[in-house]
């Protein structure tokens, strides 16, 4: 199986009560607005959430696949997307942990995990096993890295403004 893996995860204190926080990392629609390479999110009647991501991975080309998660917590130190159950192919993990640093002040720990498999290369892309599973992991873990690092500066920008 050809797999392509990309992992970031940031720790960033917000001047924000943890409450006002939580709620922004709960609501999709700031992901869409404020993270880059996100098209779409939407959730079907069956509970799925279905991110769709889209970016230019370097010998992959345009890249535009969806994740089909379900929130496995939402509790108030962490908010959580899983992949669903029977996924194979697309698979992504998100969470946001939430520490109180004190009334005004929040640390927020953002972990964003995608992991791509497929049967053969040509699956993914006609010359991805050409540049094989570590340069394109290593290419989408940057993309990865400048979409959570992006959101959190536009969610700094927001939470900080109120």
């Amino acid at each position: 199986m050809f797999k392509i893996k990309a992992l970031h995860t940031e720790t960033v204190s917000l001047r924000a009560g943890t409450d006002t926080i939580r709620d922004f990392f709960c609501d999709v629609v700031n992901y869409i607005e404020f993270m880059p390479h996100i098209e779409n999110i939407r959730t079907d009647n069956r509970g799925i959430t279905h991110w769709h991501l889209s970016a230019n991975v370097p010998f992959v080309g345009n890249f535009s696949e969806r994740f089909p998660i379900v929130r496995t917590e939402q509790s108030e130190e962490r908010v959580e997307w899983s992949p669903v159950r029977d996924e194979e192919f697309n698979l992504m993990k998100f969470a946001a942990d939430f520490l109180p640093e004190s009334a005004t002040s929040t640390i927020v720990k953002i972990s964003q995990n995608i992991e791509l498999r497929r049967n053969s290369p040509t699956d993914l892309h006609l010359l991805a096993g050409f540049a094989g599973e570590s340069l394109i992991s290593k290419e989408m873990t940057k993309r990865v890295v400048v979409m959570v690092k992006s959101f959190l500066e536009k969610a700094r920008i927001r939470l900080e403004k109120v």
